[in-house]
């Protein structure tokens, strides 16, 4: 299993939480309702809906992971120059994986209670993705003071599996970044959808 300096890992990922969390700000912000709610096709997620998705993974894990780092930093405990990934977290997060085209490497569908079915008003999801991201940057500064591998935490679909601190984040993050991607996609379909509208629109007005 792969072995991170622990101060090294959490770096990374704060650089690509702090992306994740710029694209929210100077991006996503500025997009309108319709475009940001857009659907690709019936069967596929709109950017809002994958941020939506996002969101209800963030509530779950950021309140277990900010109790569990307290509890340890309370408890007086040195942090672990190292971090070891575990066998389960390991494959979790290489679930996560994605294509050099930024397509997914392995497709799965979304448990049901985390599988959004109706479209919440986007400045409310992309609002809530941005306090998400800024509380993750929080608690990945809070992690350098523990030891990723011995505080365990349970996963949302079974919470009788524990998964060791390092890994959860690992898995957080590639699970972020998957989705992001997705809303991406999304959102560049959208901008053809609509420029294909006005195409069209125009063809027709010089048609008259």
């Amino acid at each position: 299993m792969p072995v991170y300096l622990s101060q090294t890992l959490l770096d990374a990922l704060s650089d690509h939480t702090e992306a994740f969390l710029d694209k929210g700000v100077s991006e996503w912000q500025m997009l309108p309702h319709h475009q940001f709610a857009s659907k690709p096709g019936p069967d596929k997620w709109s950017a809002n809906q994958c941020l939506a998705h996002l969101n209800e993974y963030g509530r779950y894990y950021l309140p277990l992971i900010e109790k569990a780092i307290d509890e340890y930093t309370a408890s007086g405990k040195d942090p672990a120059i190292e971090f070891k990934a575990g066998w389960l977290g390991n494959y979790f997060t290489g679930m996560m994986l994605n294509n050099a085209d930024g397509t997914p490497v392995k497709k799965m569908s979304a448990p049901k209670a985390y599988s959004p079915e109706t479209t919440n008003e986007s400045f409310a999801v992309i609002a809530e993705f941005i306090e998400q991201q800024e509380k993750m940057l929080l608690l990945l500064r809070k992690a350098k003071k523990v030891d990723m591998g011995a505080i365990r935490i349970p996963i949302s679909i079974a919470k009788f599996i524990k998964l060791k601190l390092g890994d959860t984040f690992l898995f957080l993050v590639a699970h972020n970044y998957r989705h992001i991607l997705q809303a991406d996609r999304a959102l560049q379909l959208s901008v053809k959808k609509t420029q294909k509208k006005l195409n069209l629109f125009v063809l027709s007005e010089m048609m008259r």
